[in-house]
C-alpha cells in the first residue's frame, strides 16, 4: 500500500461505502462458491492488488492552501491493464472506489475486455471549486499517481463529476511528464484530442441496449414499454433518448433536486433542453412532481436506477411494482434488496452488465488511439451493440444452465473468467 498522505477531515469517509464494499465482496464470494471456484482464489481476490492514497494540496482564489485527499485502487490486471474511472467527490471515501474498482474487474471480464479493474477519486466538491481549482486538482493528482498510470499498466476515464476536459488535462500533465504525446493514457477525452465518437452517449446506449434484451426475453414490447429513470445526468439522460427512439414510454425521471411524471410519457428531446436551461427536471410542462420514493415505487414495465449506489434497498425493493430493473447506476441495489427482487421473480439486469456501454467505448477509444485511428459513430455504435447483446446472451444462457437470476449468473460468468487467468497465471513470486 502506497500512502503519501494523512487521512483526515478531507478524506470524505462515509459508512455508505463500507457497506458498498460489504455487498461487493458479498456477490462475488457467493460467485466462487456457485462456480466451485477455490476458495484461496476468493482470498487472492477480495483485496485490491494496490492502493494508492495521495495527499493534494492546492492553493486556492484566496491564497490559502487546501489538503484534498485523492485515491487510486487497482484491483486485478489478469485480464489486462487496469481500467476505472476517476470521480470528483465530497463523499469519496477509500471503501467506496475499492468496491468501484472490483466492479470495474468483472465489468470488463462480463463483456470479454482485455482489461482489468480500476477506480479513482478525490474528496472534494466540485460544485464550489472554480475551473482553475478544479484544473490545479487534476494535475496535481496526475502528478502523483503518473508513475502507476500508464497506455498498458492503468487507464483512467471520467466518471462522476469529471469529463472530457479533465481527461484532457490528465493527458496532458502525463504527456508533459513523459515528454511526448500520450493521447492513449486516458479514455473519454474531446473527439477532437482523440476521444471516440459516440463515448458521451455510450453508457446510456448500453443501458438501452440491456433494456431492450430484457423486453425481449420477457415477453414485453418495448414499444408503447413504461419506463422510470431515477437519475437525470449523462446515463440516465442518453438512456431516455436512446428508448424513446425505439417507441417506449419514458413516464416518470428524477435529478438531485426532484421527480416528475406524466403518465402519457415525455417528449424527451424537450425535457432534456428543459433540463440543460434550468439546470433541473423540475418545472417541465405537463409534468407533476413526485417523490423519489413515489418514482421507485411506480406500476412501469421498466425501472432504470441511473443515479448513486444502494437506492433500493429491502424496504424499496418490497414496494417496487416494476416488471424489470436495469441497474444504471453502480451499485444501486443492497444486498438484502436484491435478495427480495429475486424472491419476487422481478428480472433485473445488473450494473456491470447494464452500464458496461461505457468501458466498452472506452475500449474502442484506446484501440484507436493506439493504432492512430478514428472511427464513426456509426461504427462505435454498431460494435457497442454487438458486444452488449453477446454479454447479455452470455448471461442469459447462464441463468438457464446454472438455473440462476441474473445477477448471480453475470457475476459467476465474469468471476470465473478472472479466477481462470489467475490459476493460469499462477502467483508469483
Amino acid at each position: 500500500m502506497i500512502v503519501n498522505a494523512k487521512m483526515g477531515a478531507n478524506s470524505g469517509v462515509t459508512t455508505g461505502g463500507k457497506l458498498f464494499l460489504e455487498t461487493v465482496l458479498k456477490n462475488v464470494k457467493k460467485a466462487t462458491e456457485l462456480a466451485n471456484i477455490p476458495t484461496d482464489i476468493y482470498e487472492f481476490l477480495k483485496l485490491p492488488k494496490r492502493v494508492i492514497v495521495v495527499s493534494i494540496p492546492i492553493r486556492d482564489r484566496d491564497g490559502n492552501v487546501t489538503n484534498y485527499i485523492g485515491y487510486r485502487v487497482q484491483h486485478n490486471n489478469a485480464l489486462g491493464p487496469y481500467k476505472g474511472g476517476i470521480r470528483y467527490y465530497p463523499t469519496v471515501d477509500l471503501d467506496e472506489i475499492t468496491a468501484l474498482a472490483m466492479l470495474m474487474t468483472y465489468k470488463c471480464a462480463a463483456l470479454s475486455l482485455p482489461f482489468g479493474g480500476a477506480k479513482g477519486g478525490v474528496a472534494c466538491n466540485p460544485k464550489s471549486l472554480s475551473q482553475e481549482e478544479i484544473e490545479k486538482i487534476t494535475r496535481r493528482y496526475t502528478y502523483m499517481i503518473s508513475d502507476l498510470i500508464g497506455p498498458y499498466i492503468d487507464i483512467p476515464a471520467p466518471d462522476i463529476y469529471t469529463d472530457a476536459r479533465v481527461m484532457a488535462w490528465i493527458m496532458d500533465t502525463y504527456s508533459q511528464l513523459k515528454g511526448r504525446q500520450v493521447p492513449e493514457v486516458v479514455t473519454g477525452k474531446p473527439v477532437y484530442l482523440g476521444g471516440c465518437e459516440g463515448r458521451e452517449e455510450a453508457t446510456g446506449f448500453g443501458v438501452c441496449i440491456t433494456t431492450r434484451e430484457a423486453c425481449r426475453v420477457c415477453g414485453i414490447p418495448l414499444k408503447g414499454a413504461r419506463i422510470a429513470i431515477q437519475g437525470f445526468g449523462n446515463v440516465g439522460t442518453h438512456t431516455a433518448l436512446h428508448l424513446a427512439n425505439l417507441g417506449a414510454k419514458i413516464v416518470a425521471v428524477s435529478d438531485s433536486k426532484g421527480s416528475i411524471y406524466n403518465k402519457e410519457g415525455f417528449n424527451v428531446e424537450k425535457l432534456v433542453a428543459h433540463k440543460k436551461n434550468t439546470g433541473t427536471v423540475l418545472g417541465f410542462p405537463s409534468a407533476i412532481q413526485i417523490s423519489e420514493k413515489e418514482l421507485l415505487q411506480l406500476d412501469v414495465d421498466v425501472l432504470i436506477p441511473a443515479a448513486i449506489e444502494g437506492v433500493i434497498t429491502k424496504e424499496v425493493a418490497e414496494k417496487i411494482q416494476a416488471k424489470i430493473i436495469t441497474e444504471g447506476a453502480n451499485g444501486p441495489t443492497t444486498s438484502e434488496g436484491s435478495a427480495v427482487l429475486q424472491e419476487r421473480g422481478i428480472f433485473v439486469v445488473p450494473d456491470i452488465l447494464a452500464n458496461a456501454g461505457g468501458v466498452t467505448a472506452s475500449y474502442f477509444e484506446w484501440i484507436q488511439n493506439l493504432q492512430r485511428e478514428h472511427w464513426p459513430r456509426d461504427k462505435v455504435l454498431k460494435m457497442l451493440e454487438e458486444k452488449m447483446v453477446k454479454a447479455f446472451n452470455d448471461v442469459v444462457e447462464t441463468t438457464r444452465r446454472m438455473e440462476l437470476g441474473m445477477r448471480d449468473a453475470v457475476m459467476v460468468l465474469s468471476v470465473s473468467r478472472v479466477a481462470l487467468a489467475v490459476q493460469t497465471l499462477g502467483i508469483w513470486p
